[in-house]
């Protein structure tokens, strides 16, 4: 597990990005839960916003790609419309310790990684 940031750098209701050991996340603290995702539109691999911490559709009910317009359900990070419908975020496994939260980063191949 690696640290990624403090509980309070992520606002309720509210997401941001981050890039922990290259990777770029999403953390989404919404309805008093943690959500983890690898930072990555599954219809082109890239970063879901264009500008610094806009995760958000103007309703603040789904995640948005900012390229396309794919919406993701936030609790699971399935795109339920867009280009790539079916598709979703790859969550990731995390943990929070002593307000700290901490992800697991295994499960994605090194490809994934951004420089």
């Amino acid at each position: 597990m690696h640290p990624v940031c403090e509980i309070r750098d992520v606002p309720s209701n509210d997401a941001r990005g981050f890039i922990c050991q290259g990777v770029n996340l999403i953390v989404v603290n919404y309805r008093d839960r943690i959500h983890v995702y690898h930072n990555s539109c599954p219809h082109r691999s890239i970063p879901l916003e264009w500008q610094p911490n806009q995760f958000f559709d103007v309703e603040k009910t789904f995640l948005q790609c900012a390229t396309h317009g794919a919406l993701f359900k936030i609790d699971t990070g399935e795109c339920i419309a867009g280009p790539c419908v079916g598709d979703q975020l790859t969550p990731l496994p995390h943990s929070l310790k002593a307000n700290t939260i901490c992800v697991d980063l295994s499960s994605l191949p090194p490809m994934r990684t951004v420089d």
